[in-house]
């Protein structure tokens, strides 16, 4: 049964944070903490991002948070940014939104219980029936592996409306208690952001989704995820996961095209999370690609930073822009250590 992205949309929150100004303000929060603040300093300008969006403004990071002031803020956000970026897709496949039959919606950096699809229920206007996946813990895998999850739900029940909302508000982790280099990454790093998708058997586009698959490694649970505590979420980045990429990437991706029966040499285009700029630049080495090949990729992490889940979906959102056509191959790494992957089909 083929299956249509018969739309997609991406949102980011209203506060612009440039790199400059969340290093100057590291710098006065952390530089006195840290010790290797300043001998870390340097990945600011090396980080490849140049802004980011968060559901905060500046000022919200100067005094510490504890989990409710986090959640607080993270239900807030989430609430505005699933009406804003769900309209978007829903208007874009040309469908209402009580003609969605499934919506599955995808977030790692707070909690919601009732789940933001249910907060946002009666503003939305989704019919009572609809059917609610929510998932969690997915992290920067999740965007990719959630398309995959909408994509078995729509393939299984033809004529099926699918939509997808992921939602990540990755600032609202600022740490300036536990003072690890994992948590100067992530301030370099991290931004908010939100993509939807509208997924069906039913044609409004020349995007055909087939079927995903993932592949977790063993043995890598502590390469990538949180550590919670009283205070809230700690990302967990271990330094090795450039070096990971670049060492099994090409194998799991000859593993993952099999899987799909495609042909590796059809490939038109690779289309990745933007994990850091180290991460792309192994990914481009594993897989022999020319230097700057994951350009699209690039752009992103300069003007969104890296938004766990959602960032795989705005490079694609920027190769459907610039009027890439072929078969692609979508992919993200997330905590487990897994990787995900989404033939795309384009024109």
């Amino acid at each position: 049964m083929t299956v249509y992205l018969n739309g997609l949309s991406t949102a980011v929150p209203e506060y612009e944070l440039p790199q400059t100004l969340v290093e100057d303000n590291a710098r006065r929060i952390l530089g006195p903490r840290y010790s290797q603040f300043e001998r870390m300093s340097s990945s600011f300008k090396s980080s490849g991002v140049e802004k980011r969006y968060s559901f905060a403004p500046i000022d919200w990071f100067q005094e510490p948070k504890n989990w409710q002031d986090r959640n607080t803020l993270y239900l807030e956000g989430a609430f505005d940014i699933f009406i804003k970026v769900a309209r978007k897709a829903l208007n874009e496949s040309k469908l209402k939104a009580n003609e969605i039959d499934c919506i599955v919606t995808v977030s790692s950096t707070g909690i919601a219980t009732p789940t933001i699809e249910a907060l946002a229920f009666k503003e939305m206007g989704f019919r009572s029936d609809i059917r609610r996946v929510p998932v969690f813990g997915l992290g920067c895998a999740g965007g990719v592996s959630g398309l995959g999850i909408a994509q078995s739900l729509a393939s299984a029940a033809p004529g099926t409306n699918v939509l997808l909302v992921i939602i990540e508000a990755c600032t609202l982790s600022f740490r300036s208690d536990r003072l690890q280099k994992a948590d100067i990454i992530a301030t370099i790093l991290f931004g908010d952001g939100a993509a939807a998708a509208v997924i069906s058997t039913k044609q409004n586009s020349d995007i055909i989704l087939r079927q995903g698959n993932e592949h977790i490694w063993p043995d890598t649970l502590g390469i990538m995820g949180w550590d919670v505590d009283n205070t809230g979420l700690g990302v967990v980045f271990d330094r090795s996961i450039p070096a990971f990429a670049e060492e099994h990437m090409a194998g799991t991706i000859s593993q993952a095209c099999q899987k799909a029966d495609l042909n590796q040499n059809e490939i038109s285009r690779y289309i990745f999370h933007p994990g850091g700029a180290k991460v792309v630049e192994a990914i481009e080495t594993a897989l022999e690609l020319k230097p700057g090949a994951l350009d699209f990729e690039r752009d992103i992490l300069r003007q969104f930073g890296n938004m766990s889940a959602p960032t795989a979906l705005f490079v694609l959102k920027e190769v459907l822009k610039q009027g890439k056509k072929g078969q692609m191959l979508l992919g993200a790494l997330g905590p487990g250590f897994t990787a995900s992957f989404m033939p795309i089909q384009i024109g």
